[in-house]
C-alpha cells in the first residue's frame, strides 16, 4: 500500500505483500510492554508526540490481508495518531515506510517470523484489538504502508 508525500501533501497507500510473506508473521504477539518511544529520523519521518496529535485517522485491517483506508492524504509536518483495528482472527501488523525497507522486513519476517518488534512505525494488533502509532510526517517523498 502506498503512501505519496509530496510538499504539501502525503498520501499513505496500503502495499499487498504475497500471501506467503504475510502469513510469515506467525500467531505470537511481539508487542511486548510498551516502552519509551525512540525517537529516529526515517526517511518517512519521525515518532510523534501524541500532544501533538491533531488528527486520529481509523483503520481496519482483516485477514484478507487488506486495510480500510488504503490511502491516506498527509500535509507534510502533520502528526497523526494512527488508530489500527484488527478485525480479522490472526495476530496482523501495520508498518510504515518505504516500499525498500517493507520489503526488507518481509523478507526478515519470511527468516525470522517470531523477532521481536519494537519500532515507532510499527505495530503489532493481536485478533479483536486495537493499537496505536503517532507519527510526524516531517519529510516529503512517496511513502508505503504494509
Amino acid at each position: 500500500m502506498k503512501l505519496k508525500m509530496t510538499r504539501f501533501a502525503v498520501t499513505l497507500t496500503a502495499l499487498l505483500l504475497s500471501a506467503g510473506t504475510a502469513s510469515a508473521h506467525g500467531s505470537k504477539d511481539h508487542s511486548g510492554k510498551a516502552a519509551a518511544v525512540k525517537k529516529e529520523q526515517k526517511d518517512w519521518g519521525i515518532a510523534g508526540d501524541a500532544k501533538a496529535a491533531k488528527r486520529t485517522v481509523q483503520f481496519t485491517m482483516s485477514d484478507a490481508m487488506r486495510f480500510t483506508p488504503n490511502v491516506l492524504q498527509v500535509k507534510q509536518g502533520e502528526t497523526l495518531r494512527l488508530v489500527i483495528k484488527n478485525e480479522g482472527k490472526q495476530l496482523h501488523e501495520f508498518v510504515l515506510g518505504t516500499k525498500k525497507e517493507l520489503e526488507e522486513h518481509a523478507a526478515l519476517m519470511v527468516k525470522f517470523p517470531t523477532m521481536e518488534h519494537d519500532e515507532p512505525y510499527m505495530a503489532h494488533v493481536p485478533a479483536g484489538k486495537t493499537e496505536q502509532i503517532v507519527w510526524t510526517f516531517n519529510r516529503a517523498g512517496d511513502f508505503d504502508f504494509a
